[in-house]
């Protein structure tokens, strides 16, 4: 499966959900492996980034029709 990443949707849930959901997943992941979060709450623009920030990861984001995505890659 090269170039499929993993999805975690999180639209409709309210934080904390979001991150506790990409922190359970992103335990599993392999150095350089990557995944796609979901999200419609604004708290996760702060959370979600914040997050990668303090365990190793990268965080691209964009917005499309009020839906938050997220790519992520563990460093």
């Amino acid at each position: 499966m090269p170039n499929k990443l993993d999805l975690i949707d999180c639209r409709g849930l309210r934080c904390p959900l979001p991150v506790l959901k990409l922190e359970k997943r992103f335990g599993t992941l392999p150095p350089g492996a990557g995944l796609v979060v979901l999200a419609t709450d604004p708290m996760a623009k702060v959370d979600i980034p914040l997050f990668c920030l303090q365990n190793g990861g990268t965080c691209a984001i964009s917005e499309a029709d009020g839906v938050l995505r997220f790519e992520i890659t563990r460093a």
